[in-house]
């Protein structure tokens, strides 16, 4: 099975139903430290931590950057030292393979910081 990290997120339209919730468990096995928020419209949710807010706005943009490269956005939630990035695909209001492969890039940027910490 290919890495999540291999693949690029599709455009998604809407006319696909969500994810069923097997599948989104299926998922959930290749990400780590994600959680599902499954009250109402399905979404993915993880809180980073990082030293400071330098470079806590240094992975805002990564993830900024990654976004735009994906054409897939997430919601981004910032805290001085902490950052919250919440997933999901607004145009069938609920989770697709795109928010999991977007969740492992993110933490992939994640792993590329040495000054942040778990």
């Amino acid at each position: 099975m290919e890495s999540l990290t291999g693949k690029k997120c599709i455009p998604c339209e809407g006319h696909i139903s969500p994810l069923s919730e097997s599948e989104e468990n299926e998922y959930m096995e290749q990400i780590l430290g994600w959680v599902i928020n499954r009250k109402g419209t399905h979404y993915l949710s993880k809180q980073f931590t990082f030293e400071d807010f330098n470079v806590s706005m240094w992975f805002v943009n990564a993830v900024a950057n990654l976004a735009e490269e994906e054409g897939h956005h997430p919601d981004i939630h910032i805290y001085y030292d902490r950052v919250t990035v919440e997933l999901h695909t607004h145009a069938i209001s609920g989770l697709h393979e795109n928010d999991f492969i977007m969740a492992a890039k993110i933490d992939e940027i994640k792993l590329k910081n040495k000054k942040g910490r778990k």
